[in-house]
């Protein structure tokens, strides 16, 4: 039950990620409020702990990035959700797999954008220039590092392959 309701709230918060950069607290406080109900009616007291606890490590993962301005509010209160709903270990691991995931898309996003072909020249002849003792100058734009993605696709991901994959630690 609380898989489906993840993966609605989910769907939900990608869309609209994707579409307006936003992850509605319409969406994450019903939701938030149905995990803490559904593990409390399942599991009683225990239930509710768990819910809690998976909260606090949810919204911990991300805090940090988000008090240094490279996270939104919405993107915390998400991966939140997922630990209110599923647990502390299920967030961990989610949040391991969303990193790789979000890797991934921030070096696509790097690669492909404009300039793909200089980069490439770029990356050739500074693999060739280190083989000789030459120090190559970064060639990655600045504006290109500052460009941002909706990060709710990478925390969707992860979970997504959390639950594929029954909580496997990546290695």
């Amino acid at each position: 039950m609380l898989d489906i309701l993840l993966l609605v709230v989910l769907l939900i918060c990608v869309i609209t990620d994707l579409k307006s950069r936003k992850i509605y607290n319409k969406i994450i406080f019903p939701s938030l409020l149905l995990a803490f109900l559904l593990n409390g009616i399942q599991n009683g007291w225990d239930g509710l702990l768990h819910s809690v606890v998976g909260l606090l490590v949810g919204f911990s993962i991300l805090l940090i990035p988000y008090l240094m301005g490279g996270m939104g509010a919405g993107d915390v209160k998400l991966l939140a959700v997922v630990g209110a709903m599923k647990g502390s270990y299920f967030v961990f691991i989610s949040a391991l797999y969303m990193a790789l995931i979000g890797g991934l898309i921030g070096l696509a996003i790097i690669l492909f954008r404009k300039g793909i072909l200089s980069r490439i020249k770029f990356m050739i002849l500074s693999l060739c220039g280190i083989r000789y003792g030459m120090k190559p100058k970064v060639g990655i734009e600045k504006s290109t590092l500052q460009k941002t993605y909706p990060y709710g696709v990478a925390i969707a991901g992860g979970v997504v392959m959390a639950i594929l994959l029954n909580g496997v630690v990546p290695i």
